[in-house]
């Protein structure tokens, strides 16, 4: 058995799917048309690019709520402490949970949030700074997530591209951290703006670390006022609650099955 047969045999193959340059591959080709034949070109691949992204998210968007299963997209800088909070989610929400884990190689997350009792598919996309709507419809026909079930797509850790791709999901979660710099919702705004639900992580380092709640709390208001802002840590359970209580009131209910 070959190194990636046996990485389906744990439930992660569908990393190796082809898709390591999806997206920026056009976009990368969108640049070189600009520096050789003008903005107008680059503007149009791009639209292009992210028109067919839009047509396959509404597709697993429909798919998803049709299964009765609530499909939330984490997204952060590298560091803030998303496979931390999906461990502890998992093993808290009692097999409730499946997760579409992206990075750019390795299993090593997957693996993790596996042994805390979640279903969980790996993407892996290679030099790709973001997972985008065909990689998730690839993982969620290897991850099949039962009705009733929450599923989280753990984007790849930036703050920039994740923030331009449609994966499908019913809600946007960005995680900042108070091991960053506070001021993170003024300086990537487009990310903010998107969160349903932002949450300030790492709470328990607060004593140790350089972090002004409030400047970050002002700047998240001002750029995105109807994002819900949650203090948290993963690390000791402060705060939680509150996170498992949000998915709760977001998820559907099981499916009636086909007669």
């Amino acid at each position: 058995m070959d190194g990636q047969d046996d990485q389906r045999q744990h439930g992660h193959g569908a990393s190796q799917h082809g898709h390591s340059q999806h997206g920026h591959n056009d976009q990368d080709r969108a640049g070189h048309l600009h520096a050789g034949t003008g903005g107008a070109r680059t503007v149009i691949l791009e639209q292009k690019v992210l028109a067919k992204n839009d047509r396959l998210a509404a597709l697993n968007r429909e798919r998803l709520a049709g299964r009765g299963v609530l499909a939330i997209n984490l997204m952060s800088s590298p560091g803030a402490g998303k496979t931390t909070l999906l461990e502890r989610t998992a093993r808290e929400l009692g097999g409730r949970l499946a997760v579409i884990e992206g990075d750019q190689e390795t299993t090593l997350d997957a693996s993790r949030i596996e042994a805390a009792g979640a279903a969980v598919v790996q993407i892996n996309t290679g030099a790709g700074c973001h997972l985008d709507a065909a990689m998730v419809a690839d993982g969620l026909r290897v991850l099949d997530p039962p009705s009733g079930s929450i599923l989280v797509i753990e984007n790849v850790g930036n703050l920039v591209c994740p923030a331009l791709f449609d994966l499908g999901e019913a809600a946007k979660v960005v995680i900042s951290s108070v091991t960053e710099g506070a001021d993170k919702p003024a300086k990537y705004p487009n990310m903010f703006r998107q969160a349903d639900l932002v949450l300030l992580n790492k709470t328990d380092l607060l004593p140790y670390v350089d972090f002004d709640v409030r400047a970050h709390s002002a700047d998240l208001r001002r750029v995105s006022p109807a994002s819900l802002m949650l203090q948290v840590s993963a690390a000791t359970g402060e705060g939680l609650s509150a996170w498992y209580d949000w998915l709760w009131r977001r998820t559907p209910p099981p499916a009636e099955p086909d007669s």
